[in-house]
Formats: structure tokens, sequence, C-alpha cells
């Protein structure tokens, strides 16, 4: 059995599977712990779904799954928690504006901290993105007080445990370290670095990037405010 899975969610990315599964691929040769990977597609419309069956009978350590129909980014990622089987458990978005290699410096952290995310150094975004990023994450941290620079940073790691019992609803990627936090675990931020996207379409705009996740911190403050955590005594 892996140490690590590595999820990667991808919709409609056509254009990026084979350099996204030649850089896994590569990577997972190098590694310093056990690894595979697991590509969810999320209902993929492009001929996505057919390059990741060519992609997973050329790598070995390369799986998929698939959905029927498209159910968003948080779902995707609960899928592949749902079907990891590794002590540890991590994602990378398809575009690869992060990069697999960062995992090593994310990887050092994983038994003492239930979640490892990444801190975009330089960002690669255009002016509005990274302004509606901004303001995102500002408002978040205001809301329920997880302390976390860069929530959507698509490079995290979590002990695989504990990403099973993250609370799922639509959205709910954004709030990771909340969601972690809730159950009183920590969780580790590390600077990795950034790249422009070279194929393929953003699939989040101003709408999604900024009301939903307004709208959603209302949810998890209720959340947070109704969990509790027992410890059986006997």
């Amino acid at each position: 059995m892996k140490e690590f899975t590595i999820i990667i969610p991808i919709y409609n990315e056509v254009d990026n599977i084979s350099r996204l599964t030649e850089t896994i691929h590569k990577y997972i040769s190098n590694a310093s712990v056990p690894t595979n990977a697991l590509l969810v597609d999320d209902g993929s419309t492009d001929g996505s779904f057919e390059a990741i069956q060519q992609a997973c009978t050329k790598y070995s350590e390369l799986n998929y799954i698939s959905f029927q129909e498209n159910r968003g980014l948080s779902a995707a990622i609960k899928a592949g928690f749902d079907h990891a089987t590794s002590e540890y458990v991590g994602y990378i978005d398809a575009d690869l504006q992060t990069t697999p290699e960062d995992f090593e410096i994310l990887l050092p952290y994983r038994k003492d901290y239930a979640m490892v995310t990444g801190i975009r150094q330089n960002r690669q975004d255009s002016f509005v993105k990274n302004m509606s990023s901004k303001i995102a994450n500002s408002f978040r941290r205001m809301m329920v007080h997880d302390n976390i620079e860069d929530t959507g940073c698509p490079l995290k790691i979590f002990k695989t445990a504990i990403a099973k019992k993250i609370p799922f609803f639509n959205g709910n990627h954004r709030f990771f370290a909340a969601l972690v936090q809730m159950f009183d675990e920590e969780v580790k931020q590390v600077p990795v670095k950034h790249f422009p996207r070279e194929a393929g379409q953003a699939k989040f705009g101003l709408s999604n990037r900024l009301i939903a996740p307004f709208m959603d911190c209302f949810h998890v403050k209720w959340l947070q405010k109704r969990h509790r955590n027992y410890q059986i005594k006997n």
C-alpha cells in the first residue's frame, strides 16, 4: 500500500492531460514516500475522460474514477478522499499552476499536522483574480478565524483519517482549514511556487470566487458554533 495519494480533480482539461500526467509520473518516480495518484474526472465533456484512461494505461501508478455528470470541485475532492486508502492524501489542480515537486516541501510536516497547505508566492494570475482572492480571504478570516493566508492554494496534504471526517457541502474546499480545526487539529502553512496557466480555461469566475464564498462563510460559522468533539471514556 502507498503512503501518499495525490488527488487530481479534472473538468474539461483535455489540453492539459498529457503534460499533467507526465509531470505527475516524473514526480512520483522520485517522491520521498511511496506515492500514487487518483485522477477524478468531474463529468468532463471535452475528451478529458478518454485522455485520462489512456494516461492511466500508460502509467501504472495513476488510477481514475469518473462522475456521470459534472458535480463540482468539492465533490471531486470528496470522492478522492472517500476512495483513498493511503495514510496521507493530498491534492493538486490539473492546471499545474502549482507543481507536484512542492509536495516535497509539505511532506516533512505531515506527521505533526492534520493538514499542510501551501501559500502561493508571486501569484501568476490576473489582477482581477488576485484582488478577488484577497478580498475573499480577508472576509473568510474575519468570519471563521482560521488564520489561513491562502485558502485557495491547490496544493494540500491531509491525514486521510481527518480528511474523511471533513463535513461535505458544495464549496467546502475553500474552508478545509477551518473545518479541520473544528476537530481541534492544527494546520501548517508553507510557501510554494506558482506558475501561469499554460493551457485550458479557468473554471471559476467573479461570482463563484466572491459571492458563493461570502455566503458559505455564514454556513461554516454556524457549523463552528454547533460542532462538538467528544472522547469515549469506557
